[in-house]
């Protein structure tokens, strides 16, 4: 009966912890959360600057082009 008894505890005691461990992995502590905002935030504002710096690019690309082709258009 001891034997029994036994397995029962340690039955319910890895229930337990399971289920504690299984709860707390699916929810995120609050600086877990916070730091995953700030995260997203940096990413948005890189993704930002991104689109600024090829907008840019783009735009010296074409004054490049057309004075090249300026160029080319004088020198015939």
């Amino acid at each position: 009966m001891g034997f029994i008894a036994t397995v029962a505890i340690v039955s319910v005691t890895v229930l337990k912890i399971a289920r504690l461990r299984a709860a707390r992995s699916a929810e995120p502590s609050a600086d877990v959360s916070a730091r995953l905002e700030a995260l997203e935030r940096g990413l948005q504002s890189l993704q930002e600057e991104l689109a600024e710096t090829q907008e840019r690019l783009d735009f010296a690309e074409r004054l490049l082009s057309k004075g090249r082709a300026e160029g080319l258009s004088r020198s015939s």
